[in-house]
């Protein structure tokens, strides 16, 4: 069935993550007076895993549908009913059943689909429907929620932080460079990650000096990676094809649209094949669309689109140019660069320059990882790089917050985000001199705004760092407490960045045994695996979270604190 199957793909080795406060809610459905609940979402992003580990260890029955049995009526039930059975009769049958769970819902046949609402009416059996969203649903299945027969948990593709853990628990620490391509082919599709991940494995190479491993070349392409392109692999029109290819060859660079057919365009913008941005530049929709029709093309259509070398060093040269321009701007909030990404996961050596520019872009915002991941690029092809040395030593500096002291201040501001903000006086404008203003005052309300604002320009860490300068400002502990929710949710976004002002989100608030949960649930252990290792009931384990959150202002684990600022927690 599609059941096992998705749940075979999801499951070893990656554990499950990230989903905690939804498996609750899934499994709450199916008790008291609820008829029970459907879930929603984008293809693999991981329903059916949620479903099954919140039905794991009680008896529900199963049922899915499937495309080849679309036209065969209750083909989704044939294993649960008798060979020849009416609607009515089926009802009866199924009512008996306590927990039914109904996988790919919106392949259902219309008498299965009409089976399913019958159920949700009668209300005697718990139904935990599965439907994928962005296809046509049976009218009989959409109705379940939009009749409020039962409530719609509609999921969002997993955060990238949680994503990020799978990945490290699959293939171990990978670069940031790498980490954010597999994000970006796969767009949350969890099936498709990791199908990726199991292709390129062998490819993965060591990055001197990190622990970490690396992917460059070309996509492999894998089942699944045909699967999710078969709508531009089917077009036979021979015009479509030759402008998908042409789009496909001139990947990252705009395409010469004077030469392309504005009508066959708008038949692939229709039909979601292409997009076109506010600049009226011309992209495929996805990003594997490029790699997979460059690979179905033939050497000689290859030779005849492919793009000279030269214009991919004047097009990064622009990138460089624009990215220095919005530094010196202040604003570093997130850019297309599709130039530098694409010689990078293609395995081309990038400039020195364009690596040290891009290595300080992601370094202001906070992302460490990636700040020195660009670093290590530019030395690759330049392993005297003075700037990208120096960029590498920088992101070395904010990862560790042992590193990060008055000896490395290079600018004014360094000074404020150590908390001595009278050193920057009358060196700094705009937020940053507002950043020291409020910090010389301890005015928490004030620090508040300036992270909001640094945060609306992209600089995520400084923003953290605002915010957890506020926590301890505040004199009102609601405000507190708000302000170190902020801070933490910023900070994980940072790549594990510990700068001093960071590392002072303390958890005085928390007992003993709340502050060893929290240490746990943050490294990402699920209330399960907690219970097992403090020898608890995940009852318990649940209840000491629920009171970790209200006091720390905390919605849900996502905005708990990581280890590395966790204090040291002793057994209770």
């Amino acid at each position: 069935m599609t059941y096992e199957r998705d749940a075979t793909t999801l499951e070893l080795p990656w554990p499950f993550a990230g989903r905690e406060d939804e498996r609750e809610l899934v499994r709450r459905s199916l008790t008291g007076v609820r008829r029970g609940i459907v879930v929603t979402g984008p293809a693999g992003c991981g329903k059916t895993r949620l479903v099954t580990e919140a039905i794991r260890g009680t008896d529900c029955a199963r049922a899915a549908g499937t495309p080849e049995s679309r036209t065969v009526p209750f083909a989704a039930f044939a294993h649960l009913l008798p060979e020849s059975v009416t609607l009515h009769r089926a009802v009866r049958l199924l009512s008996g059943v306590r927990a039914l769970l109904v996988d790919d819902a919106h392949l259902l046949d219309d008498a299965s689909a009409a089976l399913v609402h019958q159920l949700a009416v009668h209300g005697r059996t718990r139904l935990l429907v599965v439907a994928t969203d962005g296809t046509p649903v049976p009218a009989a299945v959409s109705r379940l929620w939009t009749g409020e027969l039962l409530p719609r948990l509609a999921l969002e593709p997993l955060p990238e932080e949680e994503t990020g853990r799978l990945l490290t628990a699959g293939a171990g620490p990978l670069d940031a460079l790498t980490l954010n391509r597999m994000l970006r082919l796969s767009r949350g599709d969890l099936r498709l990650l990791r199908d990726l991940l199991g292709a390129v494995r062998g490819q993965l190479t060591p990055v001197p000096d990190t622990g970490e491993r690396a992917w460059r070349g070309p996509v492999p392409l894998t089942g699944a990676v045909r699967e999710r392109t078969a709508p531009v692999l089917r077009r036979t029109c021979p015009l479509e094809r030759e402008t998908l290819d042409r789009l496909a060859f001139a990947e990252p660079l705009p395409p010469d649209l004077d030469t392309l057919d504005l009508g066959v365009l708008e038949g692939l913008e229709s039909d979601g094949l292409i997009e076109v941005d506010d600049h009226g530049a011309v992209r495929l929709a996805h990003p594997l669309y490029g790699p997979v029709l460059r690979a179905a093309a033939g050497r000689l259509r290859a030779r005849r689109l492919a793009r000279a070398p030269q214009e991919y060093a004047a097009a990064l040269d622009a990138e460089c140019a624009a990215l220095t321009r919005r530094i010196d701007r202040a604003d570093v909030r997130v850019t297309a660069t599709p130039v530098g990404e694409w010689l990078v996961a293609e395995g081309i050596p990038v400039p020195g320059g364009y690596a040290a520019v891009r290595a300080h872009y992601a370094r202001l915002r906070g992302e460490v990882r990636e700040a020195a991941a660009w670093a290590r690029e530019g030395l690759r092809s330049n392993p005297g790089d003075a700037s990208c040395r120096a960029e590498l030593h920088r992101a070395a500096a904010v990862d560790s917050p042992g590193d990060l002291g008055p000896e490395t201040l290079t600018d004014p501001y360094d000074a404020v985000r150590l908390g001595a903000p009278e050193k920057a006086i009358g060196r700094l404008d705009g937020v940053f001199a507002r950043h020291a203003d409020a910090l010389t005052r301890a005015d928490g309300p004030d620090l508040d705004e300036v992270a909001g604002e640094l945060e609306r320009r992209g600089f995520l860490l400084f923003a953290a760092e605002a915010h957890a300068q506020a926590v301890r400002a505040h004199r009102d502990p609601r405000a507190a407490r708000h302000s170190r929710t902020r801070a933490v949710a910023l900070a994980r976004r940072c790549q594990g960045a510990g700068t001093p002002a960071l590392s002072g989100l303390v958890l005085g608030e928390l007992t003993a045994r709340q502050r060893q949960i929290v240490t746990l649930a943050a490294a990402g252990l699920t209330n399960r695996q907690i219970a097992e290792r403090l020898t608890l009931s995940i009852r318990t384990v649940g209840n000491h979270l629920y009171s970790a959150y209200a006091r720390l202002g905390a919605s849900d684990r996502g905005a708990l604190p990581w280890p590395a600022h966790v204090p040291q927690a002793q057994s209770a």
